[in-house]
């Protein structure tokens, strides 16, 4: 048996395009480590509603460059030559290497492909797509996984996360590419101007409305893409009195001051509270290495995402409608309060399954509403409907702009949760994760990459 696994590795070795993994094999084949050839090549992550996630390395059960320009060909198989094609990428290792080969794949495909100037947050691909009138978009981002890790996220047309049958279309399609080494590549392929990142820009701060802006922030992107973005978003909503941590501003795919880059994860945001200790400030804002996510502290203490959610919701509904109905999702797992504070809004609300791949499906069933937000209890928002994926930037300008004003009447978001309790009476809910060993994981659900599994999602954890 063991002879298979050194066998695979070489013909892998063969036509693999990157000196590094290949460089990898050598290592093993040479030490004779069939172990570790069996856990490569004896499995292979599938692509799913997630796209592709998992652990850096050589092989079909790794995330690679081979992989990857394999994944490309199957999408430009499904989309057929003509298409349009916008891809992103954050700062982890390899992700430029991944997005200039499912550039350089889909353009000799005939695909017009569009590769985002550099590093950036998912949430402004999420928006190319549809600013750019694509048929499809790609993200390369394993979001708040582990260092070691990286994903392939794909988007349709709507601007949404793919669902089925389109996610088992593109399989079938991956499926059918031939040998890795015969995929053809191109340099034909163009690189976006900066303007697609001020028109995100933009329409994020046209979210905002006038009023108080006195407010001290303390910021972090936790060495991830968000940084830049969100600091510029917020100048352009007039919050200026931002603090950022200094040890995490930078991008750095080895996420140096966490273990694991989740601001969900006890301690991840222990140097953006004591920052925010030492400068009196009001409220701490901290984004995920992709900034699809948005954690918020106050007081030393950070906020629940169903906190998050129904604070947004509750100063979103406030506000003047434009005519239309107004509509606020979550899903099964996600607070029930939100229907108290839709019903009391007069706006329709709607419980989906977990991730936003479904929490968005409202909204595109029904254009003709106001799609006011969507969020789930993974501290992952859509505000307003300009993406239609999470967007931790947009949610945090909204939730300076509701902590400015709750500052100016002399009160603070812990204050208006506590008027939550008064008005609806009190709801309460908790998280509890737990990991998985990543090989037992990769045997259960082999395209889930890394990312702990909710005890809350059911028996196959669901992650986007």
């Amino acid at each position: 048996m063991t002879s298979v696994w050194r066998d695979a590795a070489r013909a892998w070795q063969a036509e693999d395009p990157d000196p590094d993994t290949r460089s990898e094999l050598a290592l093993l084949l040479a030490a004779e480590d069939d172990a570790a050839l069996a856990d490569r090549f004896g499995a292979r992550l599938q692509f799913g509603t997630a796209g592709l996630r998992g652990e850096l390395g050589a092989g079909p059960n790794r995330m690679n460059r081979a992989l990857v320009r394999r994944a490309a060909a199957g999408l430009a198989g499904y989309l057929g030559r003509g298409k349009k094609v916008v891809i992103g990428y954050d700062a982890r290792h390899k992700s430029s290497d991944f997005a200039h080969d499912s550039a350089a794949v889909l353009a000799a495909a005939g695909v017009d492909a569009v590769l985002l100037p550099r590093p950036l947050p998912t949430p402004v691909l999420a928006f190319a797509v549809r600013h750019l009138g694509c048929d499809a978009g790609v993200m390369v981002t394993a979001s708040h996984n582990p260092a070691r890790d990286n994903g392939y996220k794909v988007y349709l047309g709507d601007g949404a996360q793919i669902i089925p049958p389109a996610d088992r279309a593109i399989s079938d399609a991956i499926d059918a590419v031939g040998p890795t080494g015969a995929i053809p590549t191109s340099d034909a392929y163009r690189v976006a101007g900066e303007e697609v990142v001020a028109a995100y820009l933009d329409a994020v701060a046209a979210v905002t409305l006038g009023g108080p802006r006195d407010l001290r922030i303390v910021y972090t992107p936790l060495h991830g893409v968000g940084g830049a973005v969100a600091l510029d978003a917020l100048q352009r909503a007039g919050f200026h009195d931002v603090h950022v941590v200094a040890e995490q501003a930078e991008p750095d795919p080895d996420f140096p001051t966490v273990p694991f880059p989740n601001p969900e994860e006890p301690g991840a945001l222990d140097l953006a509270m004591a920052l925010a200790d030492g400068q009196e400030a009001d409220v701490v804002l901290a984004h995920d290495p992709d900034a699809d996510r948005l954690a918020v502290a106050v007081e030393g203490r950070r906020l629940t995402g169903d906190e998050v959610g129904c604070l947004l919701a509750d100063h979103l509904l406030a506000r003047a409608s434009d005519g239309r109905e107004r509509l606020v999702t979550t899903t099964i797992v996600s607070s029930s309060l939100l229907g108290r504070i839709a019903a009391d809004a007069g706006a329709h609300y709607e419980r989906t399954l977990t991730g936003f791949k479904w929490v968005v499906r409202p909204a595109l069933a029904h254009p003709e509403w106001e799609f006011v937000l969507g969020y789930e209890e993974a501290l992952g928002y859509s505000v307003d409907g300009i993406v239609r994926d999470k967007d931790g930037i947009s949610a945090a300008l909204v939730m300076a702009e509701l902590a400015a004003a709750l500052k100016a009447e002399g009160r603070t978001l812990l204050d208006r949760l506590g008027a939550f309790d008064e008005r609806y009476g009190r709801y309460r809910t908790a998280q509890h994760s737990f990991r998985i060993p990543p090989a037992s994981r990769r045997r259960r659900w082999p395209g889930c990459g890394s990312a702990p599994a909710r005890a809350t999602c059911g028996p196959r954890p669901t992650w986007s």
